[in-house]
């Protein structure tokens, strides 16, 4: 399953940066297989060195062809039409705040996903149904932008 295991946010994106995004997105033994990317400039010679040392393999995306990368492409349309069109975001602190409760508490275990069918990335146990009245309880993100639910017996 896809799932989000690293983000971050800055100002001004440089080589270093995303170098060192890299290495904390992969821990030891952790490594992708493939990187997708972009022709942005900033993927200089310290990433493109920093993948070979991992064996990560390079995958340039053609230019202007963001079909190519459907993912994230979709994260990020997901990202505006759920969290950044409905918030007035106060500064790189409180935009990194929204995207953690986001990705934790919403996108990653209650979001439902069309491409897994309904569930979510990190899936949850199928319990089966007890007997007895059971009571639905939403539990909301983000101040109540969205909500998850769970039942408790009544």
């Amino acid at each position: 399953r896809r799932r989000i295991v690293h983000w971050a946010t800055t100002y001004a994106p440089s080589m270093d940066w995303v170098g060192q995004q890299l290495r904390e997105a992969t821990p030891f033994g952790c490594q992708p297989r493939y990187l997708f990317r972009d022709n942005d400039a900033i993927y200089g010679h310290g990433v493109r060195a920093f993948l070979d040392r991992c064996g990560i393999e390079e995958v340039r995306t053609a230019h202007r062809s963001p079909w190519q990368s459907p993912y994230i492409e979709r994260l990020i349309g997901t990202l505006r039409r759920e969290l950044v069109d409905h918030v007035i975001v106060f500064g790189q602190g409180h935009l990194e705040r929204l995207l953690r409760e986001f990705l934790d508490e919403y996108y990653h275990v209650a979001r439902p996903h069309q491409g897994l069918d309904g569930d979510t990335p990190i899936s949850h146990e199928k319990r089966e149904r007890t007997p007895g009245p059971r009571k639905l309880i939403s539990i909301p993100v983000l101040g109540g932008l969205h909500h998850r639910y769970v039942r408790v017996a009544a």
